[in-house]
């Protein structure tokens, strides 16, 4: 699968109607809503804010107020035709002053959507098993070692009463079998699956 690596933005104008199409790369339908709240917020003179996501939990879109299927659809049919997943689009419209009819509605709104991602940077995402391995600060040396001789990726680290590793195998081998003789000292729980870049 494939996600945008980060936030990129474009501006097309279509008989004198500006579009500005603003890319997210996001992770749920949470973080999607979200970032389409801040948008309308930050365009909230716009003429329409039309908005398409497909993320890990679900996927949606939404008119807002253009004639039905001419904006939303055509949007996560660009998505989904470029193979993107965990990405939210939001095209935000101006208009000039010219009905554009359903069918150039159609159009412009996708090729905003495919102009922004030809300006994007395209990565190959994965779905891991992420691990969280919690441990004494006098246990790091050992912690790291067992994460280097193993390849392990480390994805974040959290310095509070103790050290905690959220990590990822390349393989997505079981990695509480790597630290089974370690077991009083480096605690290992299953997180959850996340989508991240391929490793």
């Amino acid at each position: 699968m494939k996600t945008i690596k980060e936030a990129v933005q474009c501006e097309i104008n279509v008989k004198k109607s500006q579009f500005i199409c603003s890319l997210f790369p996001t992770k749920t339908k949470k973080e999607s809503k979200e970032i389409i709240q801040k948008l309308n917020e930050q365009y909230s003179d716009a003429t329409h804010n039309c908005t398409a996501y497909i993320v890990s939990d679900g996927e949606g879109f939404d008119d807002d107020g253009e004639p039905g299927g001419t904006a939303g659809k055509p949007m996560i049919n660009v998505l989904r035709k470029n193979e993107l997943h965990n990405v939210t689009a939001i095209v935000t419209r101006y208009f000039g002053g010219i009905k554009l009819g359903a069918g150039g509605l159609v159009r412009a709104y996708s090729k905003s959507v495919l102009e922004a991602i030809g300006e994007a940077e395209i990565v190959e995402i994965e779905e891991y098993d992420v691990y969280k391995i919690t441990f004494e600060y006098s246990d790091i040396k050992t912690a790291d070692s067992e994460v280097r001789n193993n390849q392990l990726i480390t994805i974040d680290k959290d310095y509070s009463d103790k050290v905690s590793y959220d990590i990822v195998s390349r393989d997505n081998r079981d990695i509480e079998k790597i630290f089974e003789k370690y077991s009083g000292k480096i605690r290992v729980e299953y997180k959850n699956k996340q989508f991240l870049e391929k490793i």
